[in-house]
């Protein structure tokens, strides 16, 4: 079942195995069982510490359970873990055997101090790049603490689940079978949830820290580059980001990186953050910020209020607060969003197999997002507000040629409806002829475009009426002393190179605003 490339690496891998360990296998008669059979057998035949056993009992089937040999399993995998979810399984059989994960000392006697029984399901789909993040945590956690049990849920292969749970975004994760959350969580975001004083002792912490030279607020492509070059300018940074990595963790394929051929948004965003954390940069992560208090005098102290309740307190801010997806304003679509109204297709686009659903925007991301679920789904409507697509020609060209697509332009989108639990159809009207429509369908995603994460700014620097951070040619905003880079600002071309060139040319004006600052009269 395993490229010879791929068993080569995982035999390697598995060298570094630090106990036996044993595979459980759940299985059935049906093809999907006889897969997994010969999966976890390739596995048991590349190393002599792994064994298996064919003759669990967990219901759900086909499934297995990694355990140290003679132990009950804590971690379980429910379908094949191929796809992103390959590299959860490889980390799981290391930390299953004893293999240590790479969390910060604190981290792991937080985790071993847990008291209490949490059994945690995580429904995936193979495709999605958010999923691992949670699998790979939960499973940690799992393995940590014999308090806590992991299963990886295939939703795809376990449909009848999904549906009666009426799942249609992923990860959805359970905790002791009610919902814990939705999308990308780390272990510090996972461990806040769970560890209720958690928040109020990080808080506490954070009120604790000096004066920072350099205060770095957003901890994506645009934070990561101003961070680097301020520390190594040897004074004292900090970063601040409600989750490291930004929107670049949303983002699949990245070919226009200049100097890397090919690359994915986890993977960038964890480079970006090793590189960060290379230099003495005091990086704290899982922290929004709510609020700005700009410095009373010229020289003077700003403040970062956070929504934890803790301030921070700097010389010099450097906003890069990113961008989040524009959302339709329309009726129903918060009240179904992930039941129904998504903005990922590559994590939630195999949750609707065979359903009918419709792509709200006509730019290069909502026809790609076309394209890819067409692949998947009975049926896409693509919904445009203007005359004609925005794509590239070469994207509208392979659009027009898929024969379960049809594209309609000029269409306002009005209402979401659904039956009080799911979606169940859109609404829109005509811009041409004001005439009203409405389309059955079961899940809607939305593709039009970025809002930046100013709101917290407002009245405190100058936005544009975009609500972007206006900045001049040094990244400097109207408040001295505080700068701005990335997707927030109004600098033109939404993209990862320039946030990262704009995020340099800040932290070097923050420079030179100190120097000038603490320059002798």
């Amino acid at each position: 079942m395993l490229e010879a490339n791929i068993k080569a690496q995982l035999k390697a891998y598995l060298e570094r195995l630090v106990q036996p360990i044993e595979l459980v296998a759940s299985l059935d008669d049906g093809a999907k069982s006889r897969e997994l059979h010969g999966l976890l057998e390739e596995i048991a035949t590349l190393s002599d510490k792994v064994s298996l056993r064919v003759d669990g009992s967990n219901a759900r089937r086909p499934s297995f359970g990694i355990s140290l040999k003679g132990e009950t399993p804590r971690v379980h995998f429910a379908g094949i873990p191929m796809g992103h979810e390959f590299t959860s399984l490889v980390l799981a059989l290391l930390q299953v055997s004893g293999y240590a994960p790479k969390l910060e000392e604190g981290v792991v006697a937080q985790i071993k101090a847990i008291e209490g029984k949490f059994s945690f399901e995580t429904f995936i789909s193979l495709s999605c790049h958010n999923c691992p993040d949670v699998v790979q945590a939960l499973n940690t956690m799992a393995v940590l603490n014999p308090n806590f049990e992991a299963v990886m849920i295939d939703g795809a292969l376990f449909q009848a689940e999904v549906d009666a749970r009426q799942i249609m975004g992923v990860p959805s994760i359970y905790l002791n079978g009610e919902l814990f959350g939705q999308g990308r969580m780390g272990v510090e975001e996972i461990l806040a949830k769970v560890d209720t004083g958690a928040a109020a002792r990080e808080a506490e912490k954070l009120n604790q820290k000096g004066v920072f030279d350099v205060l770095v607020v957003g901890g994506g492509p645009a934070g990561a580059s101003a961070a680097i070059y301020a520390a190594r300018k040897g004074i004292r940074t900090g970063v601040v980001a409600e989750r490291f990595g930004g929107q670049v963790m949303d983002t699949m394929a990245i070919e226009n990186f200049i100097s890397v051929k090919a690359t994915d948004g986890p993977k960038l965003a964890a480079g970006l953050e090793q590189h960060v954390r290379d230099y003495d940069v005091d990086v704290m992560n899982l922290q929004r910020a709510v609020g700005l208090e700009p410095a009373a005098t010229p020289g003077g102290l700003h403040t970062v209020k956070l929504a934890s309740g803790a301030t921070l307190q700097s010389r010099s801010v450097i906003l890069s607060t990113g961008a989040r997806w524009r959302e339709m304003g329309v009726p129903g679509e918060q009240q179904y969003k992930t039941k129904g109204v998504a903005f990922c297709p590559h994590c939630d686009g195999p949750l609707f197999k065979g359903k009918r659903v419709a792509v709200i925007g006509g730019g290069n991301s909502g026809v790609e997002a076309a394209i890819d679920l067409a692949g998947i789904v009975a049926h896409v409507t693509l919904l445009e507000f203007a005359d004609t697509l925005r794509a590239d020609a070469v994207l509208q060209k392979k659009l027009h040629s898929l024969p379960n697509v049809k594209v309609i332009t000029s269409a306002q989108t009005t209402e979401v409806t659904g039956d009080g639990s799911k979606v169940n159809g859109i609404s829109y009207k005509d811009r041409v002829s004001g005439a009203a429509h409405h389309i059955a369908l079961e899940g809607i995603f939305v593709q039009i475009g970025l809002l930046p994460n100013t709101d917290f700014l407002k009245d405190v620097v100058k936005l544009s009426p975009r609500g972007e951070i206006e900045v001049d040619a040094r990244g400097e905003t109207s408040v001295p002393g505080v700068f701005a880079a990335g997707d927030a600002t109004t600098v033109p071309y939404k993209q990862i190179i320039i946030a990262m060139g704009e995020g340099a040319k800040a932290s070097l004006g923050a420079f030179d605003h100190l120097i000038r600052i603490s320059a002798p009269a």
